[in-house]
């Protein structure tokens, strides 16, 4: 007679069904207390930690179409809760199952209820390393009071062991050793197996909170499942910023940016700083070629030759062509076979021209890269300088203050400065947009927008670095906000000519 029976739909698993890895004894009583309910296993910590930031927050420049939300770690837990109660009204599972199912699928809950009911439910519960609810085990009759552990290779009575629905069974000490091992050494969370060799069943969350009674270990577990929660959930991203703990949460993804409350202005589709107007897949691109070698090897392959001997490569900065290396060799040796395009006695045309050319394309390429990425990089400093203007700011407006001005009065200087911000970051990954650019009439138009952008945000950096007094704080201040005003609308108009372009898809790429 097989292990398990086909339950009947009357008699089928739902929320208040006894979870799987129960003892199979009759001394279940005992361990009554340690048990939690099923619908608070997930929220049986405390992760009051503030109320979620559900306005957006002061100074976006983004667009208003385009919601989010923001919520604390206690909003997360409520939104994975709420999703799993949600799914569970439909499929009729015990919540912790029904998570392991949503995490199996990333939580896309449409995808879930497809395969859940017009798939094979056995093919599903095997693909997620679950074992099938709707089949449950016939209780085995215990001949013997005590069972044997084969981790500690010690016997216990059968109230000490017990085990998941796979019916691998250990003794509680062993199991509160393997669970707290993966959840604090090997950060496991919804990954956690059963302890026994080759068994794939994962272990669920009501498991790990019966066995487990260190508060630290349930914490980090927590924790676990809700990293994993969001980095599943294609509509939650965290705040880059290392020291929040806040995640962005989204109705589509797209590429737009999502401000954090603590301040981090950050892009959906790739969690980088905001980086209009360049794409998230060429600021990869440029990222990676920053990082590598590939620039390191164009100034070598443009600046230097290679011994014809042992390829030591040498630099050379004057005097003869005979540069006799550490094995003796020479790179022009006079010798009329000599494999290099010049010989002292000997001219090759063919491979003259083409060493010739191969180094002047090295050499191009190397003065265009470092063209751009100067500029970037220029752009990248001049941007941290300018955070740093806002103590300079905030004690100019102080000062302001001393000369009749009103708080009200003097908030132009700290609107100068954020919009002086923008235009630097705006500035910066234009460089990174124009490397790539194929030239074209659009591609001029581009840079003659981004020219005006950079002359008028150097001017707007100059006045704010300014002295004021008495005499000038009125011009100083026309000055500021009639060029922080100008500065908006040509950085809004390169962006929008940009966009422009993509939806005519009329920029083409040099990659």
């Amino acid at each position: 007679m097989s292990d398990y029976e086909h339950c009947d739909d009357d008699d089928s698993i739902n929320e208040s069904s006894p979870p799987l890895t129960t003892d199979d004894d009759d001394d279940d009583d005992d361990d009554d207390d340690e048990d939690l309910d099923d619908d608070s296993v997930l929220l049986a910590l405390d992760t009051n930690v503030g109320n979620s930031i559900r306005q957006r927050p002061d100074g976006m420049d983004m667009d208003d179409d385009y919601p989010f939300k923001v919520l604390t770690t206690e909003d997360i837990m409520r939104y994975m809760n709420d999703t799993i109660k949600e799914v569970n009204t439909v499929v009729q599972l015990p919540q912790t199952i029904t998570r392991i199912l949503l995490n199996h699928f990333k939580w896309d809950k449409e995808k879930l209820y497809e395969k859940y009911y017009d798939g094979d439910q056995t093919q599903l519960f095997h693909d997620a390393h679950i074992v099938n609810p709707n089949y449950r085990p016939i209780k085995k009759p215990i001949y013997h009071a005590n069972e044997f552990c084969i981790i500690c290779c010690v016997e216990y009575p059968s109230s000490l062991m017990t085990g998941l629905g796979c019916e691998h069974r250990f003794c509680r000490e062993c199991w509160t050793n393997y669970l707290t091992t993966k959840i604090m050494e090997e950060g496991q969370g919804q990954s956690i197996c059963c302890a026994a060799h080759n068994c794939d069943i994962l272990v669920d969350d009501q498991t790990v909170f019966n066995l487990v009674n260190d508060p630290k270990v349930k914490l980090r577990y927590q924790h676990l499942i809700t990293n994993s929660f969001v980095e599943c959930n294609r509509l939650l991203r965290w705040c880059p910023k290392p020291e929040c703990s806040r995640v962005i949460q989204v109705e589509y993804v797209a590429f737009r940016p999502v401000k954090c409350y603590c301040g981090k202005v950050f892009c959906v589709l790739c969690s980088e700083d905001w980086h209009e107007p360049i794409k998230c897949d060429l600021l990869k691109k440029w990222k990676k070629k920053c990082d590598d070698d590939s620039e390191t090897s164009n100034w070598i392959a443009a600046n230097t030759k290679e011994c014809p001997k042992c390829q030591v490569t040498i630099e050379k900065d004057g005097g003869c062509n005979h540069m006799p290396t550490f094995v003796g060799s020479v790179l022009d040796p006079g010798n009329p076979h000599g494999s290099s395009w010049y010989n002292c006695n000997r001219y090759d045309e063919d491979e003259a021209k083409a060493a010739r050319d191969a180094q002047e394309r090295s050499r191009s390429a190397l003065q265009r890269y470092l063209f751009y990425c100067n500029r970037y990089m220029n752009h990248m400093q001049s941007l941290k300088f300018e955070h740093k203007l806002y103590e300079l700011v905030k004690a100019k407006m102080e000062e302001m203050q001393q000369h009749n001005m009103s708080w009200i009065e003097v908030q132009f200087l700290k609107k100068a400065v954020d919009v002086l911000c923008q235009c630097r970051q705006t500035l910066m990954y234009t460089y990174v947009f124009a490397y790539y650019l194929i030239k074209n009439n659009q591609s001029i138009i581009f840079e003659d927008n981004q020219r005006d952008l950079e002359s008028a945000t150097e001017k707007l950096s100059e006045y704010l670095e300014r002295e004021i007094t008495g005499d000038n704080i009125t011009v100083i201040k026309q000055k500021v906000q009639d060029k922080h005003r100008y500065c908006e609308s040509r950085r809004r108009a390169l962006l929008d000519h940009v966009q422009e372009g993509y939806d005519k898809d009329i920029w083409e790429y040099q990659l």
